[in-house]
């Protein structure tokens, strides 16, 4: 289990709770999927389970799977609407491992052979832009 307690306020539980814009993609009972703002790559969204749970270390394993689920479905979907030839699938626990925002999430980026992933610069998308690729992948779902 997870040291640290969950934060109510952290910015996925905002989206969830509509409180924040995102360019949705999917959602069921259990996950909501959206565009990630800071794309390293064209069609990187997150999926994350509508459970609060701060990651991989305390989400209940009913939650996960639901995730994962959600991951595979859209994964797919993302891989026909822009032709990849792959998928990075990556998730990140606790400051020392990488998170940044304390609510599970998973990071589905389509790959291409040859091109590198962006670096992560912090600087936000063209909302126009990620309007178009979410747009893509809805339609191959």
């Amino acid at each position: 289990m997870s040291t640290t307690a969950y934060d109510n306020d952290n910015i996925f539980a905002k989206i969830l709770r509509g409180e924040l814009p995102s360019h949705k993609l999917y959602e069921d009972d259990e996950t909501f999927a959206f565009m990630d703002i800071m794309p390293r790559g064209d069609g990187h969204f997150l999926v994350i389970p509508k459970k609060p749970s701060r990651n991989i270390l305390d989400v209940a394993p009913d939650s996960l799977a639901a995730v994962m689920r959600t991951v595979q479905k859209l994964g797919r979907a993302a891989k026909e609407a822009f032709d990849a030839d792959g998928l990075t699938v990556q998730q990140f626990n606790e400051a020392a491992g990488g998170q940044v925002v304390f609510h599970l999430h998973v990071h589905v980026i389509p790959r291409f052979e040859g091109i590198a992933l962006r670096p992560h610069t912090g600087e936000m998308a063209d909302q126009s832009v990620l309007a178009q690729q979410a747009e893509k992948i809805r339609a191959a779902l």
